[in-house]
């Protein structure tokens, strides 16, 4: 038995799922509907979708905010009695065939199942000024932050999917929009590539990047790596960050969870991991990765919550 000093829940449950995105809350929906007693420990509820201003390739859903569309989630697991901790996971050890979970605060849940659905974080730019000016000017959200650039000049920079919904949506209240790619085609999927090429107020520069974020109390302008329009400096007071995600598999380092070069958790056709007991679902895992979708999230949780089941089964 390990000893920590940390308060310990005795309760062994038969899974703990780690995360309340869309790949979490869909795991939960389905161990709840298999019978599998469970706990969620997140460190914040709903995942990266709530930085969506607007989802439009849900089934069933039109159009509906990220934020909405989480609520929605959660609501239905919650419905179904699932507890919620929140609490942010920071190492798992493995004693006898029980999986000890212990969260940031100091505290132990044991289970007999994992589902690691912890996602990414945002990626940063990592250039001069990005640090010092966060929350003035620099953001990681164009649904969060948007309004606040209302008539002025704001950036976006990136080239997939939520570079160009976060364009779409900072047009709305900017006056100018540059939106700049270091490549030389924008890589995200046709809806979104129509919509933010048909705005007047959004201007795509390509092969291009950001070396500097500069600014006095504020940010004032951008360093190009290259002449734009014959400078190298633009004039923005709004820089927006969309450059992809990190994976979040740090926890997965403990076990000697199988990850791949990028740092995602390899998983089979079950959402089974190298470590038996041990799934992962959701834009953490490596088998769906040309696909990162809400759907194949929630399609990832639901299997990954009936591999547990069946691994729970074989086990009694």
């Amino acid at each position: 038995m390990i000893e920590i000093n940390c308060f310990m829940d005795k309760v062994i449950n038969d899974l703990i799922i780690i995360g309340a995105g869309p790949a979490g809350l869909s795991a939960s929906i389905y161990a709840s509907r298999f019978g599998v007693k469970h706990l969620i420990l997140a460190k914040e509820k709903g995942g990266t979708i709530v930085w969506a201003s607007e989802v439009e390739n849900y089934p069933g859903i039109a159009s509906v905010s990220g934020v909405d569309l989480a609520q929605k989630f959660l609501e239905h697991a919650q419905k179904l009695g699932v507890k919620i901790e929140n609490q942010e996971v920071k190492k798992i050890t493995q004693q006898n065939n029980i999986f000890q979970v212990i969260t940031a605060n100091n505290s132990l849940f044991q289970t007999k199942s994992l589902i690691i659905a912890t996602g990414t974080k945002r990626r940063v730019l990592g250039v001069p000024g990005e640090k010092e000016f966060l929350g003035k000017g620099v953001s990681y959200c164009c649904t969060c932050d948007a309004a606040f650039f209302k008539g002025k000049t704001a950036a976006v920079i990136g080239g997939a999917n939520a570079a160009c919904s976060g364009a779409i949506h900072l047009s709305k209240f900017a006056d100018k929009v540059y939106l700049i790619y270091r490549q030389s085609k924008l890589k995200a999927e046709e809806a979104w590539l129509r919509d933010v090429m048909s705005l007047k107020n959004v201007q795509i520069i390509y092969e291009t990047q950001v070396t500097e974020i500069k600014g006095k109390q504020t940010v004032e302008k951008i360093i190009l790596d290259k002449p734009f329009e014959g400078s190298r400096e633009l004039t923005v007071s709004g820089v927006f960050v969309e450059v992809g995600g990190v994976p979040l598999s740090e926890i997965a380092k403990d076990l000697r969870i199988e990850i791949d070069g990028g740092g995602y958790i390899i998983t089979d056709k079950d959402m089974a991991t190298n470590i038996p007991g041990i799934f992962c679902a959701g834009d953490l895992n490596a088998f769906w990765q040309d696909l990162k979708q809400i759907i194949t999230a929630n399609a990832e949780g639901a299997i990954a919550a009936f591999g547990v089941y069946k691994y729970l089964k074989g086990r009694s």
